[in-house]
């Protein structure tokens, strides 16, 4: 099914088709009658060219002329009124319209009546002087000359036909045509011939010739010969034009040939000779006899004449203004319509919206330049959607990127050039163990504790800067000890690995990370491997060494003297002894190198710890230990026997630090509280003591295997604590507790992983 547009398109729809139909009607209207007008122009125009023509339609033409320039003017009237309508209204374009149509209007007004104003004079007094008294005398005297000329060639060549009848006198007939032949050279004349008196032709020569039956002279015309002696007469210029008359007209003169015998019974002889007139002499005289022939009549009608030219003048300038203004006005609207478009579309464009604009499909420049802007804004408003796709993509990147920096384990900090921090993520907090985000914009010296740190990190980014065209190297890379802060804790070293490269803008990147677990585990795997060489090197020639000293002993009781016996004694006793001392070390070390793989089960923390502390309750131990136990406590994934151990491990080692003596200490004490940590769901331990705590340099060392504050220890407790919590993927803090800026024992916890699959 189709879907039906909404009623508020139809109803834009057919607004603009009336519009559309009624534009297209004015301007055929128009059109037809500019095309009238212009016709009747034409014909008006022809009509003053021929006399009849206008005298039997000229009144037709003159009122059609003036109803189709009424009708016109009727148009152009009620445009103007439309126009001035929609000014008033404020409709937008109306006043670019207004000024359209004045300036075509203007243009068309101005020099028409401009040139009527000199056209009509020039007519009216044109036409006066067209029928002045010169013009007619010149007129007069031209015609008098043209006919006083003729009359003077017929009179020549009528003189020099007599003289030459004297030289045919005594010529006899039969040989007249030589004599006729050379009196024609002598006259130049096209034509001679010889007649007898009864009109018979007797010798020819010239054109007649040719002529089997010659025009004959008429008896009137030899009996005037005869009585006059001759006769003459102009031939072909009477009712012919200029042009048809001038090869025909010529002279003709007939004159009679005395003749020298005497005697009634001689016949007279005429001679006739035809000269031809020269052409441009019998045109201009035909022409001046036409011109003073044209000009009488005008002279009689004079003043029609008058007013027909200017009324076909005042007409013709109603037709062309009229024409000219209507034309005006919907020229005026063309051009308007694709500016009015272009304006709507910049306002709107200038608002914001980009939405598909309006395009006129016409073919000259200013359509073209609709279709260009609609286009523009089209590209504008694609460009605009890219762009914001481009944003919504920088933005999202920016966010993975934020959120990958949040959650990078990685420190990362952007220095200025003068080490003031730009910008830092929460790995650099939680490594530094110091409130980056609060230093922003202030120099990373300036940070608590940092200040050897943010030295180092200046020096050596200046040297990499200094060096860096020089060994072509894009970065620099650093390991540093320091001792980091956090907030109600002791100072701690770690060990960083820092890496170093310039931003754009003159900005520094900072990328560090904390590898002191790191370190640690590569020593205690150096440890292991030097504990697996110890016992194997150490413990094969231990038991010969006390072999061979109680063999030695044995052999030598008895056979020697009382004090020689004691000293052997003595000597063989502090060789045994000290081999089990050095047992007791290779087999320690042999247990930290062969710690088997933890064999992780459901375990009760709180129930292990209870099993324990029954081996320390006696009233022999070194100093009580007091237990706090949450009984919140879920179930944690953990090897029974090893947990065991680190629990015998630190609780040794709490009341084996409370043994030492110092001024002002307290009864000796220790505490172990275990506590269920919901928010990371993890269970910790902790065991605590009042003791001396850990020596500054002890605390970054002290899960390092024969590092210990002890006289006869291994240092090999804390590393096993330490290797048991990385296989359980437990996680170890080691510290002194601090209060009023003085050390009040040492603390030592362990997170462990709760059981996700107990029930609860």
């Amino acid at each position: 099914m189709s879907e039906v547009p909404p009623r508020h398109e139809h109803a834009g729809r057919l607004p603009r088709r009336n519009s559309r139909t009624f534009r297209w009607a004015i301007l055929v209207g128009a059109a037809a009658m500019v095309a009238i007008g212009l016709v009747l122009l034409f014909l008006l125009a022809q009509a003053t060219n021929n006399r009849d023509l206008y005298e039997r339609n000229y009144g037709r033409l003159f009122v059609v002329n003036v109803v189709v320039a009424a009708l016109l003017l009727a148009v152009i009237v009620w445009m103007a009124l439309r126009l001035l309508l929609r000014l008033r209204r404020g409709k937008f374009g109306s006043r670019l319209l207004v000024k359209l149509a004045a300036i075509f209007a203007l243009v068309g007004l101005v020099p028409g009546v401009l040139i009527y104003v000199v056209s009509y004079q020039f007519v009216s007094r044109s036409i006066e002087s067209w029928f002045d008294v010169k013009v007619e005398s010149a007129l007069d005297a031209g015609v008098g000359l043209g006919r006083a000329t003729l009359d003077t060639l017929s009179y020549d060549l009528a003189s020099k036909t007599r003289a030459a009848t004297s030289e045919l006198a005594g010529v006899p007939d039969a040989t007249a045509g030589l004599a006729l032949d050379r009196i024609r050279e002598q006259l130049a004349a096209s034509d001679v011939i010889l007649w007898d008196s009864s009109g018979r032709l007797i010798a020819g020569v010239g054109q007649s010739r040719f002529d089997l039956n010659p025009e004959r002279p008429s008896t009137q015309q030899l009996r005037n010969a005869r009585n006059q002696g001759s006769v003459s007469q102009i031939e072909g210029l009477d009712d012919s034009t200029p042009a048809s008359a001038a090869p025909k007209a010529r002279i003709k003169v007939i004159a009679l040939v005395n003749s020298t015998s005497v005697g009634l019974l001689a016949e007279p002889r005429f001679l006739q000779v035809t000269q031809v007139l020269p052409p441009a002499l019998v045109a201009n005289a035909l022409a001046v006899q036409e011109a003073n022939r044209q000009y009488q009549e005008l002279a009689i009608a004079r003043d029609g004449l008058r007013r027909m030219y200017i009324g076909t003048l005042t007409l013709s300038l109603f037709l062309a203004v009229f024409g000219a203004v209507l034309l005006a006005v919907l020229l005026g609207n063309q051009l308007a319509r694709p500016l009015l478009v272009l304006a709507e579309g910049v306002r709107e464009v200038a608002a914001g919206d980009l939405t598909p604009k309006a395009a006129l499909q016409g073919k000259d420049e200013l359509g073209g330049l609709t279709r260009s802007f609609a286009d523009m804004t089209q590209q504008l408003a694609d460009a605009r959607a890219a762009v914001n796709r481009s944003m919504d993509q920088v933005d999202a990147a920016r966010a993975n990127l934020q959120t990958i920096l949040d959650n990078l384990t990685t420190g990362v900090i952007v220095l200025d050039a003068r080490g003031a921090i730009q910008s830092s993520n929460p790995g650099a907090t939680r490594i530094l163990r110091a409130p980056l985000a609060a230093f922003e914009g202030r120099p990373l010296a300036e940070v608590a504790g940092l200040q050897d740190f943010a030295k180092s990190v200046q020096d050596h980014f200046d040297t990499f800067l200094r060096g860096r065209m020089e060994h072509g190297v894009d970065h620099w890379q650093q390991s540093f000890e320091l001792n980091a802060a956090q907030p109600g804790l002791p100072q701690n070293t770690i060990t960083l690995i820092a890496r170093g490269a310039e931003l754009p803008g003159m900005s520094r990147l900072l990328v560090f990370d904390d590898i002191s677990e790191i370190v640690s585990a590569q020593r205690a795997q150096a440890w292991g491997e030097v504990a697996r060489r110890l016992a194997h090197e150490i413990k094969n020639p231990l038991t010969p060494i006390q072999l061979s000293a109680e063999r030695l002993e044995m052999k030598l009781a008895g056979k020697v003297a009382a004090p020689e016996q004691a000293l052997l004694t003595k000597s063989v006793k502090t060789i045994v002894d000290q081999v089990d001392a050095m047992k007791r070390l290779v087999n320690e070390f042999r247990d930290y190198a062969r710690l088997p793989a933890a064999d992780l089960r459901p375990l009760d923390l709180n129930g292990l710890i209870g099993e324990v502390i029954h081996l320390y309750e006696s009233e022999h131990a070194p100093a009580p230990v007091h237990v706090e136990l949450d009984a919140a406590c879920p179930l944690i994934r953990g090897d029974g026997q090893q947990i065991r151990q680190v629990v015998h491990n630190l609780l040794q080692n709490a009341q084996d630090a409370t043994q030492t003596e110092a001024p002002g200490r307290q009864p000796a004490r220790v505490v172990i509280r275990t506590q269920w940590l919901a928010s990371a769901r993890r269970v910790r331990l902790t065991v605590q003591d009042n003791g001396p705590g850990f020596p500054e340099h002890i605390l970054s060392r002290a899960f390092e295997p024969y590092v210990t504050t002890k006289a006869k220890g291994t240092g090999l407790g804390l590393a096993v604590v330490k290797k048991i919590a990385d296989d359980h993927d437990a996680r170890i803090d080691l510290s002194n507790r601090m209060a009023d800026g003085v050390v009040q024992g040492a603390q030592v916890s362990l997170s462990f992983e709760i059981d996700s699959t107990a029930p609860g």
